[in-house]
């Protein structure tokens, strides 16, 4: 955890070109229906919130049973994820046998060859070393790119919380877990 800062440098921000619309079904009672829509572009970056950013984390968290993981090409940091286990204080773990990837950033230039998959796969050694049975990620409505991915690496979407972020009233949550 004590390269947080190189891990930083790799941006996060991505573009968002569409967005998975939250339709309730018969009021609620049948259920939620996603539905991708396409939006005007625009830039995300995670790390611009306020108070967010890997540098910050150690600020608002107990970060003694996380860990980090890194991915390197030609000698350059390209990507990294962060893992975090034992840390109740996290909504996303909701059991001792659970971790939560926190963070999963792969530099732009480098995305598409393969680092977030061998990234995610780390991930989930790293859990299991640890004896967890179950990994949860949390992501929102806008970042299909990632919400596809979380799919393809197997996890379920779990949760839809659209009232998660009162300061982003157009953002919903979107919780993924997988079985170890």
């Amino acid at each position: 955890m004590s390269a947080l800062a190189e891990h930083a440098t790799v941006s996060i921000g991505f573009t968002v070109e569409s967005v998975l619309d939250v339709a309730q079904v018969d009021d609620g009672l049948g259920g939620l229906q996603l539905t991708e829509r396409r939006v005007e572009p625009y830039l995300k970056d995670y790390d611009t919130t306020d108070g967010e950013g890997p540098t910050r984390w150690a600020k608002r968290f107990d970060m003694s049973n996380w860990g980090l993981l890194a991915a390197h090409k030609d000698g350059r940091r390209v990507g990294g994820s962060v893992i975090a286990w034992n840390s109740p204080e996290l909504h996303m773990i909701k059991s001792p046998h659970q971790a939560a990837l926190w963070d999963l950033r792969v530099a732009p230039d480098a995305r598409g060859e393969g680092v977030g998959s061998r990234l995610f796969a780390a991930a989930e050694d790293w859990a299991r070393e640890r004896g967890c049975t179950r990994m949860s990620i949390e992501t929102q409505n806008v970042n299909v790119r990632a919400c596809r991915f979380y799919a393809a690496m197997g996890c379920s979407l779990g949760e839809i919380d659209r009232f998660a972020y009162p300061d982003l009233p157009d953002e919903v949550m979107l919780n993924w877990s997988k079985d170890l």
